[in-house]
């Protein structure tokens, strides 16, 4: 019976970890395409406005990572560090 339960808690995090690095990085990746062609067709338009254009695609480009970057680095600490919801299960078990 705990067997059960840590093994449905260890494949339930193991999960969890691959949709907090998968998804992100996928949207980040989509983020940076639909950035990277709206920077292209602005200096198409108005090639005197690149410099401005720049910097605000690489303000817009530094939050698009950031949000991946934070998911990324939650999964990670999920996977490697001692299970908080293991814990849990461990507890209620032993009593």
């Amino acid at each position: 019976m705990i067997a059960d339960l840590v093994a449905s808690v260890q494949s339930m995090t193991v999960i969890a970890v691959a949709l907090l690095i998968g998804l992100p990085s996928l949207g980040t990746a989509i983020g940076f395409g639909v950035l990277g062609g709206k920077f292209l067709e602005g200096v198409a338009r108005q090639p005197e406005l690149t410099a401005m254009l720049m910097v605000r695609m690489f303000v817009a480009a530094a939050f698009v990572d950031a949000f991946a970057a934070i998911s990324i680095a939650m999964g990670f600490y999920l996977l490697y560090a001692q299970n908080p919801l293991l814990g849990a299960v461990l507890a209620y078990a032993n009593k």
